[in-house]
């Protein structure tokens, strides 16, 4: 199963400066529940943005990918340049960002999580290629702050 993960707010906003647009607790504790333990791959800005939150602590993933053409000496990650090695791999993968890793993985996605972040925030990076028509709404569930959903493709 290949799952895209993000937070965005309702103008469908989901960066500021390569860092988050807002600091929703509920929401943090969420994406790590979803994500803690399972594989992920994120793009290079990303990885630069985790670094800051895990300065010199391992990652909470059961491997990390980082999919780039730089460099990277850092032994809580993989690297990898092949776009299509993700979609030969048997196992669950969750592509937790940026906005062009999603864009890149979207058409192949079996599940979105999305966090629906009450109101409008600033920021610079938006998904602005988003459509739904594809995908199923399988679960909600709302809070003061959030709106959590999970879309499923539709068969």
């Amino acid at each position: 199963m290949l799952a895209l993960i993000w937070a965005m707010d309702e103008s469908n906003l989901i960066g500021k400066d390569n860092k988050m647009p807002w600091h929703i607790k509920e929401d943090l504790i969420y994406f790590k529940k979803m994500t803690k333990d399972h594989i992920v791959l994120m793009g290079y800005n990303t990885y630069l943005s985790m670094t800051s939150y895990y300065k010199n602590r391992p990652f909470p993933y059961k491997k990390t990918y980082v999919l780039t053409h730089h460099n990277i000496d850092d032994e809580r990650v993989i690297p990898i340049d092949d776009f299509e090695f993700v979609l030969n791999m048997k196992e669950d993968i969750f592509i937790t960002g940026g906005k062009t890793i999603y864009q890149l993985y979207l058409p192949f996605a079996d599940r979105l999580y999305i966090s629906y972040i009450k109101g409008v925030h600033e920021g610079d990076t938006y998904i602005d290629f988003l459509d739904l028509d594809k995908f199923n709404l399988i679960s909600e569930t709302i809070t003061d702050e959030v709106r959590y959903t999970i879309y499923e493709r539709k068969k």
